[in-house]
């Protein structure tokens, strides 16, 4: 018979705190930041009484871009070239290396992939910012290495300046984009810049390249509303930080450009951050990141309530169910519980 030595306090003291430190975190378990800003009982209905932002992954140079690839979240962080790759259960790993700058020459700036999305057939599309073009991984999800196919990267015969985020329309197939000037070394007086404006686009499934508005002087994040009848598109010009709506019509060209909602009071607060990276839930209702966190904004364009991030926040997706907000706020991967579902999760 084999004799059954206890162990030591001390042994079991370290071996649960191996125990805990290797086990993947659960729900409720991970530590919270910020608040819940509530300007509107409409919120109530979005935004549970009991929300928390929950900190998921921490530590990045500036987080951007997240993505929801069925049972993880893809997102980019920009200085280092890379992006990382998320979920409950594995927790963080590194994705792809370099994502927005292939090049071999050395260079400063704003270097990596900024806005991910996926075309019709899965594969992941990328807003690159060193390489100023819009790509396509070639290789599968599954099994990624960093080779790229240039979907985009000229207009009228010019380099972009630096492609920042982008979206599929749901029903015409074309990819619109915008391209402001933040991955140029020296920003918008670089002298590589080929453009001299900061341009709205549209990618046709033909390759073809459209400019749909030149004049916004930094456009930034871009979506859709659910019927895919207007587009909406952030500034993050601290001068002009608004959000603008277009209409859209039925050949895919955009009119009738108005200010959406106009983010100048909360920039005067010193609350940090520009209108940044959005998404729209199902009903319509956008999820925007700008001064402060994400304002949740109705359709009508009132400023309902803000997930309060207290840092720089820079995009939000989307994830698990559709009920759930993953959002990337500076060195931060931050998620949060909604009772909405996201546009294309219903």
């Amino acid at each position: 018979m084999r004799r059954f030595v206890p162990l030591s306090p001390f042994l079991l003291f370290v071996m649960a705190i191996f125990l805990a430190a290797c086990a993947p975190q659960q729900a409720g378990l991970y530590e919270t930041i910020g608040s819940i800003e509530r300007l509107d009982p409409r919120l109530d209905a979005l935004v549970p009484a009991d929300a928390a932002l929950e900190v998921v992954a921490d530590g990045f140079e500036w987080s951007e871009g997240p993505l929801w690839i069925g049972d993880a979240v893809l997102f980019s962080d920009i200085p280092p070239n890379a992006i990382y790759r998320w979920d409950e259960v594995q927790g963080l790993m590194l994705f792809l290396q370099p994502s927005g700058y292939t090049g071999s020459a050395e260079r400063t700036g704003e270097v990596g992939s900024n806005g991910l999305t996926l075309d019709a057939s899965g594969n992941l599309v990328l807003a690159q910012h060193g390489d100023r073009r819009i790509a396509r991984l070639t290789a599968p999800l599954s099994a990624p290495v960093p080779e790229y196919e240039t979907l985009a990267d000229r207009y009228d015969g010019k380099r972009f300046n630096s492609p920042n985020d982008l979206v599929y329309h749901q029903t015409n197939g074309h990819l619109y984009f915008t391209d402001p000037p933040y991955g140029l070394e020296r920003n918008v007086l670089d002298p590589a810049k080929e453009l001299p404006f900061q341009g709205v686009y549209r990618l046709g499934p033909d390759g073809t390249v459209t400019l749909l508005d030149s004049t916004l002087t930094r456009p930034n994040g871009i979506a859709f509303s659910p019927d895919g009848r207007m587009l909406y598109v952030a500034n993050s010009d601290p001068q002009h930080p608004v959000w603008v709506t277009y209409d859209v019509d039925d050949a895919g060209m955009v009119a009738n450009r108005r200010v959406f909602f106009d983010a100048s009071h909360l920039v005067a607060q010193g609350r940090p951050g520009l209108p940044d990276g959005l998404k729209v839930d199902a009903q319509g209702y956008l999820m925007a990141t700008g001064p402060g966190g994400v304002l949740v904004l109705a359709p009508d364009g009132t400023h309902l309530g803000t997930l309060v991030t207290q840092q720089a926040t820079s995009n939000c997706a989307f994830g698990d169910d559709g009920t759930m907000l993953y959002i990337t706020a500076d060195r931060y991967l931050l998620r949060v519980q909604l009772s909405t579902v996201g546009r294309g999760f219903e």
